[in-house]
């Protein structure tokens, strides 16, 4: 198997682990994964000149996700999703620390939360994610700062973040 199919096999959990987070529904983020999978194999071509295949990916998703989100959608309701994807297997206050984490999440805008989730889900260099999501790197270290803040002011049940006062 050549070297590139190898790379592209090898993002899929990371794919898949990113797209679930991103969209918190499994059969979204299935079809997401098999979208950006296709759309990468279409551009089979472009593989050589692509220096890290991991961002080049997440730069595909990323932008099938914000296309997605663009579209008006059809309202629907959840019957088989009561209780969210979890995998930690802890105490029943863990469980409701990882609800309450992921409600104080989906509160975020969504440019913070695409942050957030490369840095924390899939350990991304900060240069990487402005590479995928096509913004500059003062960008995406404004929005991690910023989402980091509005996450932890959610954490602790305060309705906005401190902000502080600067003294000249």
């Amino acid at each position: 198997m050549p070297q590139d199919d190898l790379q592209l096999l090898s993002a899929v959990p990371r794919l898949r682990r990113y797209a679930r987070a991103l969209v918190r529904n499994r059969e979204d983020a299935d079809d997401l994964v098999q979208d950006t999978l296709e759309r990468a194999w279409t551009k089979s071509g472009l593989w050589r000149g692509v220096a890290d295949m991991r961002a080049w990916l997440f730069g595909i998703m990323h932008n099938l996700h914000a296309d997605g989100q663009r579209r008006p959608r059809l309202a629907t309701v959840d019957l088989d999703d009561a209780m969210p994807e979890s995998p930690v297997a802890g105490s029943h206050s863990e469980r409701l620390d990882v609800l309450d984490l992921q409600a104080a999440l989906a509160l975020l805008p969504h440019e913070q939360q695409e942050v957030l989730l490369l840095v924390a889900l899939e350990d991304m260099a900060y240069a990487d994610i402005a590479s995928t999501l096509g913004i500059p790197i003062g960008t995406v270290m404004s929005r991690l700062s910023r989402g980091r803040e509005r996450l932890r002011a959610l954490m602790e049940g305060r309705a906005e973040p401190v902000h502080l006062k600067v003294v000249p």
